[in-house]
């Protein structure tokens, strides 16, 4: 067997790579609960991809099938509810953890020097989850899932000389019809998948060659020498760290991080398991009442919202009267995540070292979030669309604001090493 595994491994490095990435990868000794929805991810995004196979053995992507099949799937498949649930329910939870490990993110400086790339790759995660989510959310051909994707796909439209080519090369007909289900099974089960796990790669393989950031924002993997001569590592790391690299205040991932993510991971599938088997639908908003009516071109919903993970940018979409404004407001609510890294210019990372002044724009750019997220799925009435028109302004606010007061900020002193108290 060692004769084998050698044989293996001098073709195909897989131990070596397992210790590189994995078991011997230095982690900081002061992580908390917020680095455990990194992790939460993979395994949420592990259950989207099984379930979703076995799914797919017995959904119909077409006009005529598709919700009969998905009431087959219900009704008559062995455990075929428990499947269904867990994808839907999965998908919520992707969302949950995912918004708090940008919040993590955004607290800590994660996305400050040398990590620039890595939040793009996090970012470029998160709009492809978007639209793996929008096209899943179209399958089972409910009257939500039509008239959410009547509505969003409409959106291109208002793009000047190219906007109604566009919108019908999406459908793929002039209406919504079995043609566009039949691409978006298409893009929802192969295409974009694909290109979610090469950007999960792209972002691990980042992460592990700048390091992880830590609650005090500081740095663990130094520069060979950094710390002289007379420096001996508590641990003994992969020796593509240690060659390279001072590591100070680490400890190996295996079996420190996996203990803590265990830990973390049991408490997730005890929330996880609830919602399941008690309340899967979460009052409509995981599953809406209307998607348990099969899709009607001739009878809209009384109020048409999209599912709760993209209401905040709805809502600033709806905050705005002229659509085309609207649209370009919505997107720019998203790409300007994208340049953070660039918007926020003070030399500390993590807020615990930041002014006051950076913390309260933390939480009124937190709350502003939610409220969004609120308003987006009420009806547009003038009193909640004035609100969300002065939430969207603090919205922005928070990465204008950032940009002005940033580079002068008075900061507290950073701590020499890690503080893991």
């Amino acid at each position: 067997m060692e004769a084998l595994l050698d044989w293996i491994e001098k073709r195909i490095p897989a131990m070596n790579a397992y210790k590189k990435h994995l078991s011997e990868y230095p982690m900081p000794k002061n992580f908390n609960f917020w680095y455990l929805f990194g992790s939460l991810a993979m395994i949420v995004l592990v259950n989207q991809i099984l379930t979703g196979i076995w799914l797919t053995m017995n959904y119909v992507p077409s006009g005529e099938g598709a919700f009969a099949s998905i009431e087959y799937i219900m009704r008559d498949v062995e455990y075929g509810w428990l499947l269904r649930y867990m994808h839907s329910t999965g998908a919520s939870a992707f969302f949950v953890v995912v918004y708090l490990h940008m919040f993590r993110g955004l607290i800590y400086g994660s996305y400050k020097k040398p990590r620039e790339l890595l939040w793009i790759f996090g970012m470029l995660i998160f709009l492809v989850l978007m639209a793996e989510a929008f096209m899943g959310y179209l399958l089972p051909w409910g009257q939500m899932s039509y008239w959410g994707a009547q509505v969003i796909i409409s959106l291109f439209g208002a793009i000047p000389v190219i906007g109604d080519d566009l919108t019908l090369w999406i459908r793929g007909d002039y209406v919504i019809s079995g043609a566009t289900l039949n691409r978006f099974f298409a893009l929802h089960v192969i295409a974009l998948p694909i290109v979610l796990l090469l950007l999960i790669v792209l972002h691990v393989l980042a992460l592990h060659e700048v390091g992880s950031n830590n609650p005090d924002g500081i740095e663990t993997k130094l520069p060979k020498g950094t710390m002289g001569e007379g420096y001996k590592p508590q641990f003994k790391f992969h020796e593509d760290y240690t060659k390279k690299y001072d590591i100070i205040d680490s400890i190996p991932f295996h079996p420190y991080g996996t203990v803590k993510d265990l830990i973390g991971i049991a408490g997730f599938l005890f929330l996880f398991c609830y919602v399941l088997f008690f309340n899967p639908e979460m009052g409509g908003y995981f599953l809406e009442p209307p998607n348990f009516e099969a899709a009607n071109p001739l009878k809209t919903p009384e109020h048409i919202a999209p599912v709760w993970y993209f209401t905040p940018f709805y809502a600033i979409l709806r905050a705005v009267p002229d659509k085309l404004l609207g649209v370009i407001a919505m997107g720019a609510s998203i790409v300007v995540l994208f340049v953070l890294p660039w918007l926020d210019r003070c030399r500390v990372r993590s807020y615990r070292y930041r002014s006051k002044f950076h913390i309260f724009n933390i939480i009124q750019f937190t709350i502003s979030f939610i409220v969004l997220g609120v308003l987006g799925a009420l009806p547009a009435t003038p009193t909640y669309t004035l609100l969300a028109q002065i939430f969207s302004v603090a919205y922005f606010m928070f990465f204008v604001l950032l940009y002005f007061y940033s580079k002068n900020e008075a900061t507290k002193p950073l701590p020499e090493r890690v503080n893991y108290k």
